[in-house]
């Protein structure tokens, strides 16, 4: 007994999507009723050819064309860049003490102005260089009371020339060691209404010393806690910053390096912050990251408000400044192919039309810069280039 089985053909999903797509356009539709199903076998023998599409005059009343040419353009690299603290307006606020902390005045966040006290450390040291002040202050007073005497008595004959140099010499050597501890005084932070108050003999010594800011800005991290011991010129007590102004650290490719220059200007974003910041770049690096093949370049960025914070991300535009004959097309002429490269459709001759794949160097002002794959005079499709991309995908 045989068994005969019915062969079934599987239906094709083309002209079920190509209806979704374009059921909203009669036009499009047919035209590409027209390119399924030609109207002759001259046509459809044209057709075959791989890349290759030929159109009705009534379809090619649907695309737009233009011809490639050439424009005067602004070099723009977009990169994207990492927000830091500006190195050269960021410094530690060090203590040159040894000693306890016994208050701390400020915290993370705080403005300060150079010279504010951000804490105070109890130390020996302080008592010490005061005592060692006042004490090269009374032997300067001192010998100075006795060359006054010793000039009245050389005047008068009375002493010799040589008691009179020898007292001087005292003076002076006492004259030394006031500089001397007062520089001392300076070094540690004192301020000069402190010096004039350790001046004064009989007044009891403070021994709490204040540790300064060095710059103004503001508090960026707090690095100690009440009490604890801190070490003279090697315990960072707090980071101060000058947020008027950032790094962001940006990284740009080998192909951009020949175009930027330090001094270029930098417009920057963040979607979340909803404006624009301006730079300036300042340093390009001399080494390649061997990870990203890249190469580092510092934008100085203005930062008003202190809007800008540490280890944020935003996108970089720098502007070169170089002019260049660059072929241009229409933003809407380039597509990609499924492979995400970029592609234009090219008139090969009237109403043919085939795809071809360019490299880009840029965007802005709605045109595309074509590095490679067109010359000037070709003629590229400049809207309508979805529909050709369609139809071939089918075919």
């Amino acid at each position: 007994m045989r068994v005969q089985f019915s062969r079934f053909r599987e239906p094709t999903l083309a002209p079920a999507i190509l209806g979704l797509l374009l059921g909203v356009s009669q036009p499009a539709c047919n035209m590409l009723q027209k390119l399924q199903k030609p109207e002759s076998k001259s046509e459809a023998a044209q057709t075959v050819q791989p890349g290759m599409f030929t159109l009705t005059p009534d379809q090619l009343s649907h695309l737009k064309t233009t011809v490639v040419a050439k424009a005067s353009w602004a070099v723009a690299v977009h990169t994207t860049g990492t927000v830091d603290w500006d190195a050269d307006h960021t410094t530690q606020a060090i203590t040159q003490v040894n000693g306890p902390i016994s208050r701390i005045l400020v915290d993370t966040g705080t403005p300060v102005k150079q010279g504010d006290p951000l804490l105070y450390v109890t130390s020996p040291d302080i008592s010490a260089a005061v005592s060692a002040y006042r004490k090269a202050r009374n032997r300067e007073a001192f010998n100075k009371r006795i060359v006054d005497r010793m000039k009245e008595l050389l005047d008068q004959g009375a002493v010799a020339l040589k008691d009179y140099e020898s007292s001087q010499a005292d003076f002076n050597d006492a004259m030394t060691d006031v500089q001397n501890n007062l520089q001392a005084l300076r070094i540690f932070g004192i301020t000069p209404q402190e010096i004039a108050l350790a001046e004064q003999q009989g007044t009891a010594i403070a021994t709490e010393l204040a540790v300064r800011s060095p710059i103004s800005g503001v508090i960026v991290q707090k690095l100690v806690s009440p009490g604890q011991v801190i070490q003279a010129g090697q315990t960072a007590c707090f980071m101060v910053s000058d947020i008027s102004t950032v790094w962001v650290q940006g990284h740009i490719f080998d192909r951009d390096l020949p175009t930027v220059r330090n001094g270029d200007t930098v417009q920057e974003t963040n979607p979340s912050l909803g404006r624009a910041f301006q730079g300036t770049v300042s340093y390009i690096g001399s080494i390649v990251d061997p990870n990203t093949r890249t190469t580092p370049v510092r934008i100085v960025t203005h930062n008003p408000g202190g809007i800008l914070k540490k280890d944020m991300f935003v996108d970089a535009v720098i502007h070169t400044g170089t002019q260049g004959n660059t072929i241009v097309v229409p933003v809407s002429a380039v597509l990609r192919d499924d492979k995400n490269e970029p592609i234009v459709f090219i008139q090969m001759e009237p109403g043919k039309f085939a795809q071809r794949e360019v490299s880009i160097a840029g965007q802005q002002n709605g045109l595309i810069a074509i590095s490679s794959g067109l010359q000037v005079g070709e003629i590229v499709v400049s809207d309508g280039g979805l529909f050709l991309q369609f139809a071939g995908s089918i075919q």
